[in-house]
């Protein structure tokens, strides 16, 4: 036989030897779990494109996960298989979960409102029996601290670590002196007590912290009107916090003083940004853009990273229990390649994924935390959120 036809040959062996190995490879589930009735999924909401908030339902960035890591797992015996579970309201989370049970779900991915978030923390063991569970989309640090859980990680970044990123970006500058602008629902709340914290921490002065309110009612039109709201002098930014965005557009260029906007418009700190152009970054955001038809999101790339955790405890140790995946997982023992410079790791003491944040704005990212200067023992990525004797997370797997 030629060298040609030898090479023929085997080319055709390696391709049979291929095929059987996909053949054989043991399928496991990753499951998306959301609600139709999400707010955050309005179509209204959708329209506004809100900086900071989900564009879409992240079960694109997941796929996408898992297609780029297929013969990566097949090489070890695996096969990864996304589904999306979408119950019709948080009454029907249940029918989800027995759902997800049949299908054999390993990993969870979840995308829900805080609230359903924590009721499904507390019927999923019980529910799905041995899983990794992945928030992908809150940041309550509550969930991280006192409500943390020993099998749920988070690859989206906490209310903290985005409160940290704002506040070393204003100490880097020497602007120390801010007006914080808030808004009445409970989510804008947490997001002031985690801002007020970094404050304290990179010794950022508040000078006034306003309550605005959006009304049609006259008599309280002034509450909304933002070059009243920033009326006073005395500061060097204006930080706004507004878990809805319906305020927090408006306030750029009509504040009362040509002042920096940061917060929930503005600057904006986030765990991804579709014009980051390093690390990987350009390719990563084509490949999302023409699988899901529109830009990357922060929660979008949590879904992403999410799985590809997944994908990085299943080839380092391919025969592992779900429950050893976790220890590796929450011992930092796996590393995952973010796209964002280092190497990202969970955190032993709360799960949380380590990660900078990107500080941005519309056209692209203006600087990324942690910033040079900021020191840290050991890791400085962990001077973003709650550092190991700072957390209240009594949890552990």
């Amino acid at each position: 036989m030629t060298p040609t036809g030898w090479m023929r040959w085997l080319l055709l062996g390696q391709g049979l030897a291929l095929v059987q190995q996909i053949a054989a490879a043991a399928t496991l589930t990753v499951g998306v779990l959301g609600l139709e009735d999400d707010v955050r999924y309005q179509p209204r909401r959708l329209e506004h494109n809100y900086p900071g908030q989900p564009a879409g339902r992240p079960l694109d960035a997941a796929a996408l996960a898992a297609d780029e890591s297929a013969i990566e797992v097949e090489a070890v015996g695996h096969k990864l298989v996304v589904k999306s579970f979408i119950a019709a309201n948080a009454a029907d989370l249940p029918k989800a979960l027995a759902q997800m049970k049949a299908a054999k779900v390993q990993y969870l991915l979840l995308d829900l409102p805080d609230a359903d978030l924590k009721t499904v923390l507390a019927s999923a063991p019980a529910a799905l029996g041995p899983a990794l569970l992945f928030n992908i989309g809150s940041g309550a640090d509550e969930l991280r601290g006192a409500g943390c859980a020993a099998n749920l990680l988070h690859t989206y970044p906490s209310e903290a670590m985005r409160s940290d990123a704002l506040a070393q970006y204003l100490a880097a500058r020497s602007w120390n002196q801010a007006l914080v602008l808030y808004g009445p629902r409970l989510q804008d709340k947490l997001q002031l007590d985690a801002f007020m914290r970094s404050a304290k921490r990179y010794g950022i002065k508040i000078g006034q912290s306003i309550a605005y309110k959006l009304s049609n009612d006259p008599r309280e039109r002034d509450l909304g009107n933002v070059r009243l709201l920033t009326k006073d002098k005395g500061h060097d930014v204006v930080v706004v916090i507004d878990s809805d965005g319906e305020f927090a557009r408006n306030v750029p260029y009509n504040t009362q003083w040509p002042r920096p906007v940061l917060g929930s418009n503005g600057l904006v700190a986030m765990a991804w940004h579709p014009q980051w152009d390093l690390n990987g970054g350009p390719q990563l955001s084509r490949r999302f853009m023409r699988a899901a038809h529109r830009p990357m999101t922060g929660q979008d790339w949590a879904a992403w990273a999410a799985v590809k955790a997944v994908v990085g405890v299943l080839t380092e140790n391919p025969k592992s229990t779900v429950p050893q995946q976790l220890l590796m997982l929450r011992k930092g023992e796996v590393f995952v390649d973010g796209f964002k410079g280092p190497r990202l790791s969970f955190r032993a003491w709360d799960g949380q994924l380590r990660q900078p944040v990107f500080l941005g704005q519309a056209d692209g990212v203006a600087a990324v935390a942690p910033f040079d200067g900021v020191m840290h023992p050991t890791e400085v990525l962990d001077t973003l959120g709650f550092d190991e004797k700072e957390s209240p997370c009594k949890a552990r797997p």
